[in-house]
């Protein structure tokens, strides 16, 4: 996809942050649209649907955290990616931005050049995987790869992108211990930086929503899923 098909949301209720960051990414030729908080973010996502959002956590009327979690209940915005941009590196500020469905997590100050590779490498993710299949069928649950879609027995189960990414791995080689390495490489790309804890907690939440009998731990290894 071309750079100026691109449609990145950058929330922020700094008007300097909004200046600085949308001109370096109108500079690479993205389109770039802004909000000033999580109120606006919610709605210009569902009028947009940008392919990228760049979110502030601390904003005036909804933080990110609560806008994220909007956005993602919302199945028409399954695809979007988010990460979240803020002056806050805590680990418990991570956890609750990716357990909200952040894709990833950036930390204020940032150089230009480094946010502009950020971007790129989440970007990266929109490519279509034309070799893969379109659905898995395993027992009563079905996950469709195309539309980002997951039942069981017949009933829809809505996933934050990440989540769906993370299942559809593990669901491809059922009995097969995923490293954690591997899981890393493969749902968050070798070139985004997450905490050690990232796969735990979204594991946490597939056991939540499909079942804890469907993932098993494999200590100091991995995770495998169970038929």
């Amino acid at each position: 996809m071309k750079k100026k098909n691109i449609k990145i949301l950058l929330v922020d209720d700094e008007p300097d942050i909004l200046e600085i960051v949308g001109f370096n990414l109108s500079s690479e030729g993205y389109q770039v649209l802004t909000a000033e908080n999580g109120v606006e973010a919610v709605e210009m996502a569902k009028k947009y649907k940008p392919h990228l959002i760049i979110l502030d956590v601390m904003m005036p009327e909804m933080d990110g955290i609560e806008a994220c979690e909007r956005i993602r209940q919302d199945s028409s915005l399954n695809d979007i990616i988010i990460t979240f941009l803020t002056a806050r590196g805590e680990d418990y500020s991570q956890v609750a931005g990716f357990d909200a469905g952040a894709d990833d997590y950036i930390t204020k100050p940032i150089k230009p050049k480094v946010l502009i590779s950020k971007v790129k490498s989440l970007l990266r993710r929109l490519k279509s995987k034309t070799n893969e299949s379109s659905a898995i069928k395993i027992g009563d649950l079905v996950i469709n790869r195309e539309e980002y879609k997951i039942s069981k027995k017949g009933k829809e189960i809505i996933l934050p992108r990440k989540e769906f990414e993370l299942l559809a791995l593990l669901a491809t080689k059922p009995g097969k211990v995923f490293k954690r390495e591997e899981i890393l490489d493969k749902v968050w790309g070798n070139e985004v930086v997450v905490g050690g804890r990232t796969i735990d907690v979204h594991i946490r939440k597939l056991r939540e929503k499909i079942g804890d009998k469907s993932f098993k731990t494999v200590k100091g290894v991995g995770y495998k899923f169970v038929d």
